[in-house]
């Protein structure tokens, strides 16, 4: 019969939400559990807790601890009053930690009886008061005491929260304000312990963060800052000093654990300075800090500032004369990007392990709500003080209401904030402990998911009317509202931008056009009025086409804002946009294509020359949302191509322009790479790439518009007389051609047999002179300039030779330095089988077999040094000269000429016509040592990258760094360094430079 009633008494367990029912029917046997069993109103309510079975064992604990008297009280208490029943076992069922004080200090049950006005919404002096009754009749030291009594007024707040009776601003703000308490009172204990200290200075207490903002958890370090002041007739020194021995011990009080446990840390490393700073400062000290050397996420910080502790007057004085710092913040430079940076390094930090569980700082977490209130706050609390609650909630509320933020994003904010901060505080309040990470315990998850159930608005409902798994309920509500949070945090800043220039529905609410203008200047524009036209031209109207140019244009916007020049960006994607408008295709790739529309963004801002190229055949847009678009073609692929092309031309004119149509594709094809990154992320490897692309690129176009050119030639005189080919010479045969290098050549040719060489001259110079024409002539495309002044005799000598007179020529008249130009020699186009000829012809002379004279050796030094005197631009920076400056490409490249002309006739390595290549033959014979190359090589890379990051910022070849701010900031950026960091870039390459320098002075000049 008694395991028939068990049996029945189980399953009504197992109904009610036990996990563990046989357990559960064991503790109800128990003396004072007995009975309880046959009360089905204390068994639903049971069942109604996150935890029935913890709820259990904690009612059971608290009455065993109880003497029968007030065991009796209570069961009758419980079965009679709702009120008690709801708050005490929501308590029991969701906080283990919270049944252990119970059952360690069985009385504070009575803490939850009551039910008037002041115990729904206790306030600061409410709870002050209720510290120091608690404390004044516990038979323990006064340390304890606080604890106890602190804990006790913890239990009325998680009641309360956990009952409904309040929501989640409520609980946070009740947290707050108990912390405000606890601290002032441990503060009064610290001075009644050193009443000395107490009587030389006056001493406030800042709360910052959460504690400052009123939106405290449940278990969080408290963050403060110390303010102090001397009394009448105290030195500031002494006052200070008594300062710190008061806060320290306050601190002490708060954070030390005993065997009441431990109220919370106290954490004032918010202090200027930090951890590295006094713990207690003066106001004038504070002020000049911040005035001087605060960093921006300071100011943020101090946005909740608040006083909650000791002197009021001082503790109002500090927050009065800090809050005019924080409304100057924005004003300061790379604001924007420094908070965004911060958000993106705060991310980074958190271990991959971590990163899918974090409800605080992970993306979609609350502190993406968190960055972007305080952020708005930050642009627009300048000028509208209805900004300046410290108060999450509170200040989203007003971003929304004074039409900063869209009121439907501001609804989603809101719900997902008070989601997951409701989460936050019921995973702590488990054990109260400090933690912001998704449980993984399957109980921990039950128990976590039912105490949520009524802010789960999941459709997952099982036929009963229940959730048929509350777990995977809770899961899909967690990840939608960090789905939504991550969206909106994504937009926010940048959305209502674009509804400040639409047309808004009459009534609505918008950003007015000085608060767009002022959100426009704080992300880094310089011409916010002209940023707003652009966006007016681009979103204004009710065509599709500016719909979907609104839906596009906040998230561009954040990445434009994320480059060095965000007003060209925004003006380049005008202008593409006003070319392709009318292209079905075009805002359906940045629509559909999230990363096509990233890297345009990108590649918009990053520079003049990519831009400048898109926009002159805007269509090539297309090639970003093709994975493989941005791929270089190679040399015989676009050979053919431009063959093709030509082939198709009525005229040399017509082929060549088509030849340079192509390569002006091609230019922004790779341009758009490169400042993409996707040369790799290894920076020589990156450079050889580019260099190469750029090389085969353009002795494709030679090939093509020598083609042309003899074509045309043929046409109109018959079978030309002369065999041709085009030899590279300097970068463009050293395959490290740059956006901006011109294509060094010599022209070769041979007369066909019977042709006497006045007209196979005459011949061969009309095609050269009129493909060097075409190329370089005034055109919507880019010129590709073709120069010749290395041919025997300079620009007085013959345009193009016979192989003959180059052989006589370099027999008799040839000088040394023309045997180092040539050894970047290289067929490039034209008859390869005269081009091989020529080759051999020249080998000799550049890789001689007795090595280099010392006369010819003297004479090479004597040039470079007249070079390095002469050549420098007026008021160059021989520090920072990427060619011939100190330790620059000259540098680099003579000295391993000067190894390839030495020894080059017995290392076959260095018969190479490639800098980098040459020097690691150098090295793998023992002619240099591996760190001495390391250097060079590092150097010569480095300053390829400068200039092609000059060449792709400017538009225009430099070969020193810019002097206009921005654009050095866009090199910068092209190289890795971040907003602010433009310094650092030159420091490293005058590092970089000048221990290449000292190699070169040894190997070259040694």
């Amino acid at each position: 019969m008694v395991a028939e009633r068990s049996s029945r008494l189980e399953i009504r367990l197992v109904r009610r939400g036990f996990s563990d029912p046989q357990a559960a029917v064991g503790l109800l046997d128990e003396p004072w559990l007995h009975g309880l069993a046959d009360d089905p109103v204390l068994l639903d309510a049971l069942g109604a807790t996150a935890d029935p079975d913890l709820a259990l064992l904690g009612l059971g604990r608290l009455l065993e601890a109880l003497d029968p008297a007030e065991r009796h009280t209570l069961r009758d208490t419980l079965t009679s009053s709702k009120p008690l029943r709801d708050r005490l076992l929501s308590v029991l069922g969701a906080s283990t930690a919270l049944g252990d004080h119970l059952a360690r200090h069985p009385r504070d049950w009575h803490a939850l009886v009551t039910f008037e006005l002041r115990d729904i919404h206790p306030g600061t002096e409410d709870f002050r008061r209720e510290l120091h009754r608690r404390m004044g009749t516990a038979g323990t030291d006064r340390a304890d005491a606080l604890r106890i009594a602190y804990r006790r007024c913890l239990l009325t707040i998680a009641a309360r929260d956990l009952s409904g009776t309040t929501d989640l601003p409520q609980t946070a703000a009740e947290l707050a304000d108990l912390a405000g308490a606890t601290l002032q009172t441990a503060l009064e204990i610290a001075a009644e312990e050193d009443p000395e200290a107490a009587g030389r200075c006056r001493l406030a207490v800042i709360g910052m963060g959460k504690c400052g903002g009123r939106e405290l958890n449940y278990v969080s370090d408290v963050d403060v800052i110390f303010v102090a002041e001397p009394r009448e007739g105290v030195e500031e020194l002494q006052a200070v000093q008594a300062a710190t021995r008061l806060a320290a011990r306050m601190m002490r009080l708060c954070s030390d654990t005993t065997g009441e446990g431990t109220i919370w840390p106290v954490d004032a490393n918010l202090r200027p300075e930090g951890r590295n700073g006094p713990l207690v400062r003066t106001l004038a000290s504070h002020l000049a800090y911040y005035q001087r050397w605060a960093k921006t996420w300071e100011f943020q910080a101090l946005l909740k500032a608040r006083p909650v502790a000791g002197d009021a007057e001082l503790g109002a004085a500090y927050a009065e004369a800090t809050g005019a710092l924080v409304w100057q913040a924005a004003e300061r430079d790379n604001f924007v990007a420094d908070v965004q940076q911060m958000r993106r390094r705060v991310v980074d930090a958190i271990p991959v392990t971590e990163l899918d569980r974090q409800l605080k700082l992970g993306p979609g977490g609350l502190r993406d709500v968190e960055f972007a209130v305080q952020l708005l706050q930050l642009v627009h609390g300048r000028t509208d003080a209805r900004l300046h609650s410290p108060t999450t909630l509170a200040a989203l509320a007003a971003l929304s209401a004074g039409g900063y933020v869209g009121r439907a994003d501001a609804a989603s904010l809101d719900a997902a904030y008070r989601f997951l901060r409701a989460m936050e505080h019921r995973i702590q309040l488990h054990r109260l402990r400090r933690t912001h990470l998704m449980p993984t315990d399957p109980a921990d998850l039950r128990r976590l998911a039912r105490s949520l159930g009524a802010q789960i608005n999941d459709t997952g409902l099982s036929g009963q009317g229940g959730r048929a798994d509350p777990v995977a309920a809770l899961q899909r509500e967690w990840k939608r509202h960090a789905v939504e949070v991550r969206r909106l945090h994504e937009k926010l800043f940048y959305r209502p931008l674009l509804d400040a220039v639409a047309e808004l529905p009459t009534g609505a609410i918008g950003l007015s056009t000085q608060a767009a203008k002022a959100r426009l200047e704080a992300l880094g524009y310089a011409d916010p009025a002209a940023a707003l036209r652009h966006l007016t031209a681009l979103a204004s109207g009710v065509s599709r086409k500016a719909a979907i140019q609104r839906t596009l244009l906040p998230v561009l916007l954040g990445w434009f804002a994320d480059s060095a020049d965000p007003d060209a960006g925004l003006l380049n994607f005008r202008q593409v946009s006003d070319a392709l408008g009318r292209t079905p295709w075009y805002l359906r790739l940045l629509r559909d294509e999230s990363a096509a529309a990233e890297q345009l963004a990108r590649v918009l801002s990053a520079g003049r020359l990519a831009p400048d190229l898109l926009l002159r055949a805007p269509e090539a847009v297309a090639m970003l949302g093709d994975p493989q678009g941005l791929l270089p073609r190679g040399r015989v692929a676009l050979t053919q191509e431009i063959r093709s092309a030509v082939g198709r031309a009525g005229s040399a004119a017509a082929g060549v322009a088509a030849a340079r149509g192509v390569r002006r594709r091609e230019l922004f094809r790779t341009s758009a790479a490169d400042v993409l990154g996707r040369f790799g992320e290894e920076p020589g490897a990156a450079v050889d790439a580019a260099a190469e692309a750029l090389t085969a690129l353009n002795a494709a176009t030679l090939q093509g518009a020598l083609l042309a050119c003899v074509t045309e030639w043929e046409a109109a005189n018959g079978e030309l007389p002369t065999r041709l080919a085009v030899i590279a010479m300097g970068r463009f045969g050293g395959h490290e051609m740059g956006y901006g290098s011109d294509a060094d050549v010599l022209f070769v040719h041979e007369p066909l047999l019977g042709v006497l060489d006045h007209d196979a001259a005459k011949a061969a110079y009309e095609v050269c002179n009129r493909l060097r024409t075409l190329l370089a002539s005034p055109s919507t495309e880019p010129p590709l300039l073709v120069d010749a002044d290395l041919r025997p005799e300079g620009r007085q000598g013959p345009l193009a030779r016979t192989l003959a007179s180059y052989e006589a020529y370099y027999r008799r008249w040839s000088h040394v330095w023309e045997s180092q130009a040539l050894l970047r020699a290289e067929p490039v186009a034209g008859d390869p089988e005269l081009g091989e000829r020529f080759r051999a012809l020249i080998d000799p002379l550049r890789y001689p077999g007795a090595g280099v004279p010392t006369q010819d050796l003297l004479e090479i030094r004597r040039i470079k040094a007249r070079i390095e005197a002469e050549r420098l631009p007026r008021g160059a920076d021989p520090t920072t000269h990427t060619k011939i400056g100190r330790g620059g490409l000259a540098d680099v490249e003579w000295t391993v000429q000067l190894l390839q002309l030495q020894h080059g006739h017995r290392v076959p390595g260095l018969r190479t016509t490639r800098t980098r290549a040459a020097l690691a033959a150098a090295v793998e014979a023992g002619l240099v040592e591996v760190e001495d190359a390391a250097v060079l090589d590092a150097a010569w890379v480095l300053a390829s990258r400068v200039r092609s990051a000059v060449m792709l910022v400017r538009g225009r070849a430099g070969d020193s760094f810019p002097s206009e701010a921005r654009e050095l900031a866009g090199v910068a950026r092209y190289l890795g360094y971040g907003s602010g960091h433009t310094g650092e870039l030159v420091d490293e390459y005058r590092r970089t430079t000048r221990r290449a320098r000292a190699v070169v002075e040894e190997l070259f000049y040694g």
